[in-house]
C-alpha cells in the first residue's frame, strides 16, 4: 500500500484529504511560549483571532524528526511505501525532517521523502496526481517522474493586501513596510528558484489582482493547465478570481482553497495567489 504525506505548508481544496487519501503532518505554531499543531488545535480563524489579539505574528517551526517518526508508524504498517511531499527546503526544515525519520526507519518502511520546491496548493496538487496515479495502476517511479515534472513546470504568483504581517513579522524593514502601507502599495510575490521574492507594486488592490493574472498568462500562456487560487481570509475574492481564470485560461481544472497559515503569518489577509502547471509534458 501507497500511502501519501503532506505537510501543512501545503493547501489542500475542501473534500481532497478524504477523496485521495492523503495524510496531513502538521507544521508547529508557537505563541507566546504556548505550541500549537496546524488543523488540530489551531485553525484559520483561530490564527487570525491570535494576530488581531495580541499584535503579534506567531512563529512557525517544522515537525521534529520524531513527530514524523511517530506519524509515519501511526499511518502505516511495516512494509508500506509513504511518499512524504514536503514544503521546500529553501523555506523550511521539513525535508531534513523526513531524511532523517526515513533513515531511523528504512528497516520497516520504504520512505520517499520529495521536495516540492514551492509550497501551498502545489503541493496539494503534486500529492492529487500520485493518487490518481496509484489508483490507475502506476508504479512508483512512474509517480516520481511525473511529480518531478510538475515541479520542474509549477508557477506560483501572489498579491499582497496589506504589508502589515510581513512588518510584523520581520520579514521586511519596518520602514519600507510602513512606506509601501502609506503609498497603499500592493507587491507581486513570485517563487524564483524556490525563494519567494517581492517584485511590482501596484497602488490599488484592483491593478494587483489585474497584473496577477497577467503575470500568470505570461507564464503559460494558452497551454492546457491545472489551476489553483489561494487565499488568505478573503473567499470572495478569492471566487471573483477563480471566474476570471476560467474566462481567460485554458483549464483543465480550476480550484479554490485557503492559504496555509505559515504563509498567511507572512502575507497576511486579503492575499491572493495563482498556482498552475500545464498538464502535459
Amino acid at each position: 500500500m501507497m500511502h501519501i504525506v503532506m505537510d501543512t505548508a501545503g493547501d489542500l481544496p475542501t473534500g481532497w484529504v478524504e477523496k485521495y487519501n492523503i495524510d496531513l503532518i502538521p507544521i508547529n505554531i508557537i505563541h507566546e511560549g504556548k505550541s500549537y499543531l496546524q488543523g488540530i488545535d489551531l485553525n484559520y480563524e483561530d490564527f487570525y483571532k491570535l494576530v488581531e489579539q495580541d499584535h503579534a505574528i506567531p512563529s512557525t517551526s517544522q515537525p521534529s524528526p520524531q513527530q514524523f517518526i511517530e506519524f509515519y508508524c501511526q499511518i502505516a504498517k511495516p512494509g508500506d511505501t509513504i511518499l512524504s511531499i514536503h514544503v521546500t527546503e529553501k523555506l523550511s526544515g521539513t525535508m531534513a525532517s523526513a531524511y532523517q525519520a526515513a533513515e531511523e526507519l528504512k528497516d520497516e518502511y520504504k520512505i520517499i521523502p520529495f521536495d516540492s520546491a514551492s509550497g501551498s496548493a502545489s503541493m496539494g496538487m503534486m500529492c492529487k496526481e500520485a493518487r490518481k496515479m496509484e489508483r490507475k495502476g502506476a508504479t512508483i517511479q512512474e509517480i516520481l517522474k511525473r511529480i518531478e515534472y510538475i515541479r520542474q513546470k509549477m508557477e506560483l504568483v501572489f498579491t499582497v493586501d496589506t504589508l502589515k504581517y510581513a512588518q510584523m513579522s520581520g520579514r521586511i524593514k519596518y520602514l519600507q513596510a510602513a512606506l509601501a502601507s502609506l503609498l497603499n502599495l500592493k507587491p507581486i510575490v513570485e517563487l524564483k528558484n524556490g525563494i519567494l521574492e517581492m517584485g511590482e507594486k501596484v497602488r490599488s488592490r484592483s491593478k494587483s489582482l489585474e497584473l496577477l493574472l497577467e503575470k500568470m498568462k505570461k507564464k503559460v500562456g494558452n497551454q492546457l493547465v491545472n489551476i489553483a487560487i489561494v487565499h488568505a481570509r478573503d473567499l470572495k475574492t478569492g471566487e471573483k478570481v477563480l471566474e476570471e481564470v476560467k474566462k481567460r485560461f485554458n483549464c483543465a481544472e480550476a480550484t479554490i482553497t485557503e492559504l496555509t497559515i505559515s504563509l498567511a503569518a507572512h502575507f497576511g489577509p486579503g492575499t491572493i495567489g495563482l498556482i498552475a502547471y500545464p498538464i502535459q509534458e
